[in-house]
């Protein structure tokens, strides 16, 4: 009898024994499983197998399907052509992340790590993300300061030259496209070697220089001109080439307060007066000096850009915010009365739209630019890129009339200094001056309020 119940004992002891270890084995891997990752399980392996966008650049934000990878961000990570993603949520059979900067090959990976940075397992996506390249906005020229008073303005190579006040008007020499020339009103001119990678002073002896354009014939020699507030005075003068732009002559007509000047392919210089709200039409040929048409408005700068062609020109009324169009007579070789193609005379703001219903705020400088989307339709090929000063923006204005926003204003519409994807992260301080570069395959950017030249480019 006592041995009957001393087995029935042995073999209750066996099986509370049995089970109080079978709980521990259990709770301790629950324990394991859960601090290596929660909800991934090693057992089994993690997949990748599928994943939307399929296309993007930096910023795009991208979704993993598949299974076993987890819900804890801490453990899991993304690299997407061998870059970095940043994860911000997984959840089991799905994964969140943000395609990183310069993705290129676009072949996807994940990783599940221990609390020591351990991997314990990984997965690779089938096929790659194919990576668009970006146009982005970068800091080209100039030092920024962060506090006015440290301002430093001087000569010198392009990681050591300063900060540039007061930038107005790019202008690329016609014969050397390394030199690219900026004016500044009453602020430093100078002049940008990208050969020698340096920025030197150009002087023009003005109290204040408006705008540089070139001559069409001969050695297409320098116009600066010169936006003084005298009756008699000359407002445009010639700076020669053979001489390095070092020695200058006066075109001889008295002229107050040119801002704009422009340049006919027939050799026509073309020049707008403040006070007077008119246009001229200056011939090189025969020294005749006549007016080539009234302004809407005295008082007001208006700027002055030439299509590629010559069959027209932009007339950029800078207190009036709104852009006028002026097409040439090639019979009399004169520009005609103009007419308003983009924002609403003497209304100020901001809004894409078409004519008129767009609105603008205070733009300066604008660039035609060629593009190939309208090669197969025919007629004009190319769209006007401006700076819409006070709207901290750069603009686009299409050969229909079409305006919309490319570069600044962001979500919140500040002005600011942020470098990044052109509407999202970009900010710009009273941007006015604008050039592209053709060779490079990028413009510049005259950050005014900034005091520097901002870029942008593709990523590279």
């Amino acid at each position: 009898m006592k041995k009957v119940r001393f087995k029935k004992w042995c073999m209750l002891f066996k099986m509370i024994t049995l089970a109080l270890i079978t709980f521990l084995f259990v709770q301790c891997k629950k324990g394991v499983n859960e601090d290596v990752v929660k909800g991934f399980d090693p057992s089994k392996d993690v997949v990748i197998s599928d994943f939307f966008p399929k296309e993007g650049g930096v910023g795009t934000n991208l979704i993993l399907y598949g299974s076993n990878f987890g819900n804890d961000l801490s453990r899991t990570q993304v690299t997407i052509g061998g870059k970095p993603a940043k994860v911000v949520g997984v959840q089991g059979s799905s994964l969140y992340c943000v395609i990183p900067e310069k993705a290129y090959d676009g072949d996807i990976k994940v990783s599940i790590v221990d609390e020591s940075g351990e991997q314990l397992a990984n997965a690779e996506a089938v096929d790659s993300f194919s990576y668009v390249r970006k146009w982005l906005v970068s800091t080209f020229l100039g030092k920024y300061y962060e506090v006015g008073s440290d301002f430093e303005e001087k000569e010198g190579p392009f990681d050591d030259c300063g900060a540039f006040k007061g930038i107005l008007w790019f202008s690329f020499d016609p014969k050397n496209h390394d030199h690219l020339y900026f004016t500044a009103d009453g602020n430093s001119c100078r002049m940008i070697d990208f050969d020698k990678e340096y920025v030197s002073y150009f002087r023009t002896g003005f109290g204040r220089t408006s705008i540089i354009s070139w001559r069409t014939d001969g050695d297409q020699d320098m116009i600066a001109s010169d936006n003084h507030a005298s009756d008699t005075k000359y407002g445009n003068y010639i700076f020669s080439r053979s001489s390095g732009f070092t020695q200058k002559e006066p075109v001889e007509v008295y002229a107050r307060g040119v801002n704009g000047t422009m340049v006919h392919p027939n050799g026509e210089l073309y020049y707008s007066r403040y006070r007077a709200g008119d246009v001229r039409r200056y011939d090189f040929k025969t020294g005749e000096d006549k007016i080539a048409f009234a302004n809407p408005y005295s008082a007001i700068a208006v700027y002055m850009v030439m299509h590629p062609s010559g069959n027209y020109a932009y007339l950029i009324e800078y207190e009036k915010h709104f852009i006028m169009r002026t097409d040439y007579d090639p019979v009399k070789k004169i520009f005609k009365t103009p007419y308003t193609i983009a924002g609403a005379a003497g209304s100020a703001g901001y809004r894409d739209g078409v004519g008129t219903n767009a609105l603008l705020n205070h733009p300066v400088q604008g660039v035609f630019v060629k593009n190939p989307e309208y090669a197969d339709n025919g007629g004009d090929q190319y769209d006007f890129y401006f700076c819409d000063k006070d709207n901290h923006a750069i603009r686009i204005l299409t050969p229909q009339g079409r305006v919309s926003t490319y570069a600044g204003r962001g979500n919140n519409g500040t002005s600011g200094y942020a470098n990044g994807d052109l509407r999202t992260e970009a900010r710009f301080n009273k941007p006015q001056a604008i050039a592209y570069d053709e060779q490079r395959k990028c413009f510049y950017i005259g950050d005014a309020g900034n005091w520097i030249i901002r870029k942008i480019a593709q990523e590279q």
